[in-house]
């Protein structure tokens, strides 16, 4: 007898997963925002549960796995349709791209305009500090999504999603492939300003398996920006991208 034909959407194991009548009831109108009605709907339940509530509730199952999970299909996503639509660039061209729009910076602008921070679960201590403002918290839970997505609905409803949100972000990344390089734009800026080339430090924090890293940039020994990546890079990119807005906001004033 032949196998029964495939639904599409990955087989996954059933996991204990947090339970909470509140979010739960938040992760709705999330559901409509997405434009997809989930046939587990624990999973965008799961989805927005931080790893700071799992600890205060007990409860096992955090986001992590799924952001762990949606991290992987973002990038192939991204990277697959800047590969094909725009054969003419180079590996390192779309490498650019690619960075350019996955970074926790835009998935954090993304994760705001979804509005998936009313939903999330967070513990009380980093609920009342602004965990919900936070960058990487939103970054983390729109990847999370993103990986919800993929389990319930397969690759081409996350690829919707994806493209989707950053869809536009791509087009400008491509038309502009050297603004995705805010450290080359730095050290051009600063130079020719006179001001020698800029020096970073950047410092780690954060659990081993969620490791994070914040960056610091000085030009001409005054700190001009800082930033927080998943990587070493995307701290010094995102610290590069403020110091820049910073120079320009000065030399704007010097020639007033």
């Amino acid at each position: 007898m032949a196998p029964p034909p495939s639904s599409g959407r990955p087989e996954v194991e059933d996991a204990p997963r947090p339970a909470d009548g509140c979010a739960a009831a938040a992760a709705g109108p999330l559901a409509d925002r997405i434009g997809h009605r989930f046939v587990d709907p624990g999973l965008l339940d799961e989805a927005m549960a931080h790893r700071s509530w799992c600890a205060e509730h007990e409860v096992a199952v955090s986001n992590e796995r799924l952001e762990f999970l949606g991290d992987a299909v973002l990038g192939l996503v991204v990277a697959e349709h800047t590969f094909r639509t725009h054969p003419e660039l180079s590996d390192g061209a779309l490498s650019k791209v690619r960075a350019a729009v996955v970074n926790t910076k835009v998935l954090a602008e993304v994760g705001r305009e979804l509005g998936v921070a009313e939903p999330l679960r967070l513990g009380r201590g980093e609920d009342q500090s602004g965990g919900r403002a936070k960058e990487s918290i939103l970054a983390d839970a729109t990847e999370a999504v993103i990986g919800a997505l993929y389990l319930d609905g397969g690759l081409e409803a996350a690829e919707r999603l994806v493209l989707g949100l950053l869809g536009e972000r791509i087009v400008q990344a491509v038309g502009e492939p050297g603004e995705s390089d805010h450290k080359s734009r730095l050290q051009e800026h600063s130079v020719r300003l006179g001001r020698g080339v800029p020096t970073y430090a950047v410092e780690g924090f954060g659990p081993d398996h969620a490791r994070r890293y914040r960056a610091t940039v000085y030009v001409s020994g005054r700190c001009m920006g800082m930033g927080d990546g998943r990587s070493k890079k995307e701290a010094e990119q995102v610290a590069a991208q403020l110091a820049c807005g910073e120079l320009e906001d000065e030399r704007g004033g010097d020639d007033a």
